[in-house]
């Protein structure tokens, strides 16, 4: 028997700002109930909300420290440079530049609320 992973969970101060900001970052689409000021909103990543997807909930307190968990974006429709140049537009920070002259490598980001994540090659650059 195992488990599945339904929800992966940010704490943040700002729920619905940080669901709008990954929407935008994944195409992930917003649940329905998702309003500002609300303690927490959802991201799906399907059809229906028991599927899960991403899942920002309020919490008094800030970031403080490194994450230990983050997720690794890999652009579908552009290249990673793109992605990059996309998602600083949306408001992420770049916080580590990985990317090597020869294209190979990856840069790391951070959204609004300072959480890292990375953003890879597309599947055309791995292949080229």
């Amino acid at each position: 028997m195992t488990s599945r992973v339904r929800w992966i969970d940010f704490d943040c101060a700002d729920p619905f700002a940080m669901a709008t900001f990954w929407s935008e970052a994944t195409g992930m689409r917003h649940d329905p109930d998702n309003k500002p000021g609300e303690p927490e909103c959802a991201l799906l990543s399907g059809a229906e909300i028991a599927e899960g997807g991403l899942l920002f909930q309020r919490v008094p307190e800030g970031k403080t420290a490194k994450n230990r968990v983050h997720l690794d974006l890999q652009p579908t429709d552009r290249t990673r440079d793109e992605e990059v140049d996309r998602l600083l537009g949306l408001g992420a920070v770049l916080i580590d530049d990985q990317r090597r002259p020869d294209g190979t490598g990856w840069a790391v980001l951070a959204d609004p609320e300072g959480n890292e994540f990375c953003v890879e090659r597309s599947a055309a650059e791995h292949s080229a």
